[in-house]
C-alpha cells in the first residue's frame, strides 16, 4: 500500500474551477474521508486521484512516484462507486473475477482469490446468482469483492453507501471500517453524509466551494471547526451561532440585553466593539426554568422536538433560535420563560467577518 499526495492541485472546466489549490497528505493504510456538499468538488478530487481526470494544475503522487500522466489502469486503484456497476449477464463469481479474467489470469489462481474474497465478505453462497437475485447490501458486498481481488495499493469510494436503506447503511459502515483494517488500505472516500465521515474516518478533510476547509481527526473538527460555516456543516443539530459585541470580557447577544463571559482564553483576542460569532453545541446547553449560576442567558420556548431518546428545545433568545438537547421527558409549554446556561469550556468564538475561530 502507499501514501497518496496532492499537491496544490486545480481542476478548471473553461473558466470555471471545480477544485482550486487542493493540497492532501493521505497517510498508508489511512481512511480518510472527503465530505462536503453537492458540488463542492469531492467528487472531483476522487476522480483526479483516480486518474479521470488530469490536474490542470498542480502534483499527484502514489508513494514517491508522480501520477499526472499515468492512465487509471495503471495506477493499481479500486473505485466503488454509488452505482455498483455489476454486468447482469454474469453471476456473483464471474463478476468478483473479472479483474483478473482481463489479465488472463490463470484458471486455478482466479479460483482460489474469489473463494477467498467471497469468505471474507461472507458471500459464498451467492457466487451461482445473478445480481438482479440480490438485495442491495449483497450488491455492494459483490462490487466491493471485485474491488478486493485487484489488491490494490488504494481504494476509492464515491458515495457507496447512499442507496442502502437506513438500516443497512448503519452495519455497512461498521463493515467498510472493519474490512479496510483487515486490509490494511489505503481508503479514501467521499460523501456528503457527516454521519459516515465521523464513524468512520481517521481524518476528515472539509471540502467547500472547490478548496479544503479543514483537515483533522473527527474529534477536533467537531470540538474546534476552523470557522463557522465548518461548525454549523459538522453536527445534527449543527452549532448554535449567535451573533454579538465583544466588551468588557463579555460579549451581549445581539437583539438582547443578555451578556456571557467569555472564556478566558479568549478575552486578550478581541478588542472592544469587536463583532463577533459565539458558537455553543446543543448539547453543551442546559434548561431550566429558574435562574442558572454562570454563564447563561434567557428566552422562551419556541418549539420542542421529541427524537426518542432525548429531546431538541428551540428557545427563541432575542432575534436568535438557540437549539439545546436535553433528555428524553424534558416538559414545557410553548411560550415559557426559561433559563439557558453554556458550558464555558465548550465555547467557541468566531469572527463575525471572516468567520475564522479566534
Amino acid at each position: 500500500m502507499v501514501n497518496v499526495a496532492l499537491k496544490n492541485v486545480s481542476k478548471r472546466y473553461g473558466n470555471v474551477a471545480a477544485i482550486e489549490g487542493v493540497s492532501l497528505d493521505i497517510k498508508d493504510k489511512e481512511f480518510l474521508t472527503i465530505l462536503g456538499p453537492s458540488g463542492g468538488g469531492k467528487t472531483t478530487v476522487l476522480r483526479l486521484i483516480a486518474g479521470l481526470e488530469i490536474p490542470s494544475e498542480g502534483e499527484i503522487y502514489f508513494g514517491d512516484k508522480k501520477v499526472n500522466d499515468i492512465p487509471p489502469r495503471d495506477r493499481n486503484i479500486a473505485l466503488v462507486f454509488q452505482n455498483y456497476a455489476l454486468f447482469p449477464h454474469m453471476i456473483v463469481y464471474e463478476n468478483i473475477a473479472f479483474p483478473l479474467a482481463i489479465r488472463n489470469t490463470p484458471p486455478e489462481e482466479v479460483k482460489k482469490r474469489v473463494q477467498e474474497v467471497a469468505e471474507l465478505l461472507e458471500i459464498t453462497r451467492l457466487l451461482d446468482r445473478k445480481p438482479k437475485q440480490l438485495s442491495g447490501g449483497e450488491q455492494q458486498r459483490v462490487a466491493l469483492g471485485r474491488a478486493i481481488i485487484r489488491k490494490p495499493d488504494v481504494f476509492l469510494m464515491d458515495e457507496p453507501l447512499s442507496s442502502v436503506d437506513a438500516s443497512l447503511r448503519i452495519a455497512m459502515r461498521t463493515e467498510l471500517k472493519k474490512l479496510q483494517r483487515m486490509l490494511e488500505t489505503t481508503l479514501i472516500y467521499v460523501t456528503h453524509d457527516q454521519t459516515e465521515a465521523m464513524t468512520m474516518s481517521d481524518r476528515i478533510a472539509v471540502i467547500r466551494n472547490g478548496k479544503i476547509v479543514q483537515i483533522d481527526s473527527p474529534d477536533t473538527i467537531y470540538d474546534a471547526p476552523k470557522d463557522d460555516w465548518v461548525a454549523s456543516f459538522i453536527g445534527n443539530p449543527p452549532m448554535n451561532l449567535i451573533d454579538g459585541l465583544a466588551g468588557n470580557g463579555q460579549v451581549q447577544l445581539a437583539g438582547t440585553q443578555s451578556s456571557i463571559m467569555l472564556p478566558k482564553s479568549k478575552v486578550g483576542k478581541l478588542a472592544s466593539g469587536a463583532k463577533v460569532r459565539i458558537g455553543i453545541r446543543p448539547e453543551d446547553i442546559r434548561v431550566s426554568s429558574q435562574p442558572l449560576d454562570g454563564m447563561s442567558c434567557s428566552g422562551e420556548i419556541y418549539l420542542l422536538e421529541s427524537l426518542g431518546d432525548s429531546t431538541i428545545v428551540d428557545v427563541k433568545v432575542g432575534n436568535s433560535i438557540i437549539r439545546a438537547r436535553e433528555k428524553a421527558g424534558f416538559r414545557a409549554e410553548i411560550g415559557d420563560k426559561v433559563y439557558l446556561r453554556f458550558d464555558d469550556r465548550r465555547l467557541a468564538v468566531f469572527d463575525a467577518q471572516t468567520g475564522s475561530a479566534l
